[in-house]
């Protein structure tokens, strides 16, 4: 049926938002569910890609993911009749699964994760600071001591493909990012991140390599016997003790919910942040809310104002709130 889909995501390319296509099966563009940015209109983190013989979406910003259909539904309802009627006449209605939808993940033979470091990467530690992209690092002020865990890849499509194959069916386009690697508790590499220097469409790519262990970066230092703070992005969970990062708008940590205090981003009108943060409270979790007149987004961006590490926990730390009062803060700060 890709031959049905891909009409309809012509047919729907108009009203996507930085709409280009980037390989055979693989769409990019910002995702009309939670807008993908209200600052930057060039954001595009929406992608649609092919598993087996079926297409599709997923949000790699807001963490929705779904089918062609209904995507095209939620973009236009009346195209969508359309679309059911010549699936059904080639035999499916394009609606086969009614009950919670899940968005499958790619089926690929990964690298078992029984490596520490990356074969012909070099760590940042290692390289000139004239080289650009120290400079980068320098300039988003990254503490020193991470420098040994975070290398420099010239070419990110062509490195992931040799631990997921065929996981960029194109090299077109390719380029050089940061590479920041999660690992085990005994120090093995299971997943990485790469971040973007540039304008890229995706400015964050996260690739699982072992499924099996739970999608957290920093869990090979944390202690979560105590205390410990769980972010959105690797790079702001630097700057903060005993803290770890979650590669998504979903902070939860069920295993772990006594313990961990949920610091999301600062983004009262992002209506899929308020949604993830209400539901976060309802479900018990200890969560910061930025208190009124703080204007960065997130962590990274308070230290580039001049907060120092130690200003920014205190301030985490006289504004962690959970149950009644969580929700009474909340519905005061989501109307900043």
């Amino acid at each position: 049926m890709n031959y049905i889909d891909t009409k309809y995501i012509s047919l729907i390319s108009h009203r996507l938002r930085n709409y280009t296509k980037k390989g055979d099966f693989l769409w990019n563009f910002s995702c009309p569910f939670c807008g993908d940015s209200q600052k930057n209109r060039k954001k595009a983190r929406g992608f649609i890609y092919r598993i087996k013989n079926d297409l599709f979406y997923k949000c790699h910003n807001c963490s929705h993911g779904t089918t062609v259909s209904k995507l095209v539904e939620y973009i236009d309802p009346n195209l969508h009749q359309e679309y059911v009627m010549e699936r059904y006449k080639e035999g499916s209605n394009g609606t086969p699964y009614k009950g919670a939808y899940k968005t499958p993940e790619p089926d690929f033979e990964f690298k078992k994760p029984v490596f520490k470091t990356f074969d012909g990467l070099k760590k940042f530690s290692e390289i000139d600071e004239e080289h650009p992209a120290v400079k980068f690092l320098l300039k988003r002020m990254l503490p020193r001591g991470s420098w040994n865990d975070i290398y420099f890849c010239p070419k990110f499509f062509e490195f992931t493909n040799r631990y997921v194959p065929n996981k960029f069916p194109s090299l077109m386009g390719d380029h050089p990012r940061m590479v920041i690697p999660f690992r085990t508790k005994d120090g093995n590499i299971f997943a990485f991140q790469g971040r973007a220097f540039g304008e890229e469409p995706q400015k964050y790519i996260t690739i699982i390599l072992d499924k099996e262990h739970p999608k957290i970066f920093g869990y090979d230092r944390v202690d979560t016997s105590r205390t410990f703070y769980v972010v959105e992005g690797p790079i702001d969970s630097l700057f903060v003790e005993n803290c770890v990062a979650v590669a998504q708008s979903d902070l939860r940590l069920p295993q772990h919910k006594d313990k961990a205090v949920l610091v999301p981003d600062n983004e009262p009108r992002n209506r899929q942040v308020c949604k993830q943060i209400e539901q976060c409270i309802q479900d018990g979790y200890s969560v910061v809310l930025w208190p009124h007149g703080t204007e960065e987004k997130d962590i990274n961006d308070m230290i580039l104002a001049g907060k120092s590490s130690s200003e920014i926990y205190d301030i985490i730390h006289s504004n962690t709130h959970k149950g009644l009062q969580a929700q009474t803060v909340f519905n005061s700060w989501k109307r900043t």
